[in-house]
């Protein structure tokens, strides 16, 4: 007969555990690898002794262990950046645009980060204009590509810091992460004030009267909010249209006309478009008649 409970290697000498301790893990041992211990969760959320969204967090503390800030960051060319010298208008714009708390700021070359803006922060210029920007920034916090997530984690929550440049072997810039792209691998997204779908399933109206649109928003649902006649036959979606339209994956800030509409690709996240700003395409120049 096969022993139901194999035998776990000895225990080195210096073992502080009790004898209550040793004897329970005898009579009921653990999972003796990663792969059993995801096995032994989804076993207990079968016996309705753990939540399915606490399984679900558990694994991702597991997986984000063996996941570094290479594998979550956003790729240094679809970073926004700011440009120190650029006019205030043009800042502010790129911060409305984009609807982040925090940029990078460069100087000269976008290799150059020298420092961190908070969006708050460019509100002071209003009330002081002869304020130089150079004094709001805060210092940017720079990690290796291999640096694993679990600490990084915990250097965010001790520096308080919610964003991070990433560099490569060579010390060039390979991207940039957030304290929010490594708490996703452990709850899953993050929903903002911007993701919550309105009466409109997936379209919301932002002050300027433009719209933002959910990347998986219906085509009809667009047609429908916008009197549109864009084609429903072969895409369902409107980031799958765009995706078309563009011959590849949108890019965070590239442009592109369809059906009297143009959309611009204001957030993406694994790969997809979560977020169009929608405006109406702008009218062609009237042709000017000869005499």
């Amino acid at each position: 007969m096969s022993d139901p409970h194999p035998r776990r290697p000895a225990r080195p000498l210096g073992d502080k555990r009790n004898f209550f301790e040793r004897l329970v893990e005898f009579l009921s041992p653990g999972p003796d690898s990663k792969d059993e211990l995801f096995e032994t969760l989804a076993d207990a959320e079968d016996r309705e002794l753990i939540e399915p969204e606490s399984r679900l967090m558990l694994e991702g503390v597991l997986r984000m262990a063996d996941m570094t800030a290479g594998d979550v960051m956003v790729a240094a060319p679809r970073m926004d950046l700011l440009d120190i010298n650029a006019a205030y208008e043009d800042l502010l714009r790129i911060v409305i645009d984009t609807a982040h708390s925090r940029f990078p700021v460069f100087e000269g070359e976008r290799e150059n980060i020298i420092g961190i803006l908070l969006a708050k922060d460019l509100l002071k210029l209003q009330r002081a204009p002869g304020l130089k920007l150079r004094t709001l920034l805060r210092p940017a916090v720079f990690v290796p590509e291999s640096k694993r997530l679990n600490e990084l984690l915990r250097d965010f929550r001790s520096n308080r810091n919610h964003l991070a440049l990433v560099v490569d072997e060579f010390g060039k810039t390979a991207g940039l992460i957030t304290i929010e792209d490594v708490l996703e691998e452990i709850v899953g997204e993050i929903e903002d004030e911007f993701d919550e779908e309105d009466a409109h399933n997936g379209i919301y109206t932002l002050a300027d009267g433009s719209q933002r649109v959910a990347g998986d928003a219906d085509i009809d649902t667009v047609n429908e909010a916008f009197g549109t006649l864009l084609p429903e036959d072969e895409f369902d979606t409107i980031g799958g249209l765009v995706a078309h339209e563009l011959g590849h994956v949108p890019r965070r800030g590239e442009v592109v006309d369809i059906g009297g509409l143009r959309f611009s690709v204001m957030l993406t996240r694994s790969g997809a478009v979560r977020w169009f700003k929608v405006t109406r395409s702008p009218e062609p120049p009237a042709a000017v008649s000869e005499a």
